[in-house]
């Protein structure tokens, strides 16, 4: 004997066991309660977040008589009398259900209209419920335009799609739209805990989130997800065999990823990629993984007492926030979803698995500790002098990894003893800088610069685009004097010669005289003008959501129509 599914066995009999749609649940009970029946209601959402089941509970509040047989309309079908059992069974024969999809042509909408003139036989409204309204024809959806307008009093009309865009604006004036949301994870977990509790099934807390993030929003496929994980578990839904049904990751590796991420270690990295790849496991899901644990991240280093006693390893996250700065996070997660994204392109998954990590690895910021890729001025030769106004620009090696003894930058003599002491070294330095090295440019004679020290406010004026408009906006400004700003950035690529060469020369171009630059690497501690220009933004946008939330038509709508404020549509003005 075959068992039923969950998705059928527990799909929702009245708007109260509905889960994740309150908003609509509450405008349709409304409506039902008041008596204000619209003739079209259109339902729209991604799959299996409950189009047919809000239509199906629909058809049962017009229809349902009551125990006694003598009920009227109402928000609370009974679910015993005999129009909410034969709808519960989808045998209701004046609840028609049509798949637009393989009933999509005009002859097929003409005939589903001939039958609406005709009363119900046996329920107070017919209701035609189309799914996937979308596609239908453009014929098919000028047939039934004119009886969608005006139909018998006796017919409503459900319509449900997954992709309201193709839908004639022509059809959506003539319906009321309701707007199903995806349904967040934690709803998922609660409500599949209920249900394995009820059918007695033995389960393991930490395997129902990782079936609700694979659903992603939809109950339908979190249920289908449970049943597969019972079967695979052999009666029980564990941690270890929904990561083996899902092909996803351990934490222990996302968590070995992140501690080879704090110790800058290279090695470490690829020996946990060629385990993954050992073993089988998906890449790409392995990127996602790796991302939801940076936004946890994230998130603890921004409020340490978040919510989340449910996460796997909540303390080693609260750890590793303790060892990555916040702004290394936030490029980490970027550069994982862009990678995630990116996966198809590279040339295998190992190749853009073990990139993407790279990746992280090579734009991790240098401690403060560490050697500063920094800008220094040495005294220029008066042979090199020149006009006041004018620069005269020398460029010199304040570090070189691997290329023998440098010459040191803090006299010209010593500068010219080493050039003459290797002829090879005094060429390179007539054909430019070397690699890897970071520039000294300075003036022979400058005019001083009117400058308050408000360096945010300098970083709005200064024309510099791409990583010197980056590095004007992410720097915080330590000293100022004598023209020449010594800056501090969190990023090391921002810190790269020909980025601060680009951004000296927007400021001396900005001020009409040179400018000498020294970018440092290190934690920011103090005001830039990226943070300002956050901080503001943020101000206008809190405004914004309070004016919206504060107007009384807004208000009205709300309280009276069982309206609600879209999270993330509230833009403030320009």
């Amino acid at each position: 004997m075959s068992t039923q599914v969950l998705a059928r066995k527990w799909r929702p009999k009245s708007f109260d066991a509905v889960i994740g749609q309150e908003h609509v649940v509450r405008a349709l009970t409304h409506a039902l309660d008041a008596r204000r029946l619209h003739h079209a209601y259109l339902f729209t959402g991604t799959r299996g977040v409950g189009k047919t089941t809000l239509s199906r509970l629909l058809a049962k509040a017009l229809n349902c008589t009551g125990g006694d047989d003598k009920g009227d309309v109402t928000s609370t079908p009974c679910g015993v009398c005999s129009a909410c059992l034969a709808i519960d069974s989808g045998r209701f024969i004046d609840y028609i259900e049509m798949d637009a999809a393989s009933n999509r042509g005009v002859d097929e909408m003409a005939q589903l209209l001939e039958q609406a003139i005709y009363a119900p036989s046996a329920a107070r409204f017919k209701v035609y419920m189309i799914d996937e309204v979308h596609m239908l024809t453009g014929h098919a959806f000028n047939a039934m335009l004119k009886t969608l307008e005006e139909p018998p009093d006796h017919l409503k009309f459900i319509l449900a799609t997954t992709d309201p865009q193709k839908i004639p604006v022509t059809v959506l004036s003539r319906c009321l739209q309701f707007n199903l949301k995806q349904m967040p994870t934690a709803q998922i977990v609660a409500h599949l805990a209920a249900i394995l509790a009820a059918e007695t099934i033995p389960f393991e807390d930490t395997a129902l989130p990782r079936l609700a993030r694979a659903a992603a929003g939809s109950m339908r496929d979190a249920l289908s997800l449970t049943d597969q994980a019972i079967a695979f578990g052999g009666g029980s839904v564990t941690h270890a065999g929904v990561q083996g049904m899902l092909g996803s990751l351990d934490e222990s590796y996302i968590f070995g990823i992140l501690q080879a991420l704090a110790n800058r270690d290279g090695s470490a990295l690829i020996a946990i990629v060629d385990e993954i790849a050992a073993r089988s496991l998906s890449m790409g899901q392995a990127l996602l993984d790796l991302a939801l644990a940076l936004q946890r991240i994230a998130l603890l280093q921004a409020v340490p007492n978040a919510s989340g006693a449910e996460w796997a390893g909540r303390e080693i996250l609260q750890e590793l926030a303790l060892r990555f700065n916040a702004e290394e996070i936030q490029l980490d997660y970027d550069i994982a979803v862009r990678g995630r994204a990116e996966m198809p392109m590279a040339p295998d998954e190992y190749a853009g698995f073990s990139m993407t990590l790279m990746r992280m690895l090579a734009f991790a910021p240098i401690e403060d500790d560490a050697p500063s890729r920094a800008l220094t001025a040495p005294p220029v030769a008066p042979a090199l002098a020149m006009r006041k106004g004018t620069a005269a620009v020398t460029q010199e090696a304040s570090a070189v990894a691997g290329r023998g003894t440098a010459a040191d930058a803090s006299g010209r003599a010593k500068a010219s003893g080493a050039a003459q002491a290797h002829p090879k070294r005094q060429d390179e330095a007539a054909a430019g800088p070397m690699p890897g090295a970071a520039l000294a440019t300075t003036a022979a004679a400058v005019d001083a610069i009117d400058f308050d020290g408000n360096w945010p406010a300098l970083a709005r004026r200064v024309n510099a685009t791409g990583l010197a408009r980056q590095l004007l906006e992410q720097a915080e400004l330590l000293e100022y004097g004598d023209n020449l700003f010594k800056l501090r950035v969190a990023l090391k690529h921002l810190a790269e010669t020909q980025t601060v060469e680009k951004l000296r020369a927007a400021l001396s171009q900005h001020f009409a005289t040179p400018v000498r630059l020294h970018v440092s690497v290190g934690a920011i501690t103090g005001a830039t003008h990226a943070v300002k220009e956050r901080a503001e933004r943020d101000a206008r946008q809190a405004d914004a959501v309070a004016a919206i939330e504060s107007d009384p038509f807004v208000k009205t709508l709300v309280s009276d129509f069982g309206g609600v404020v879209v999270p993330g549509s509230i833009r403030p003005r320009p």
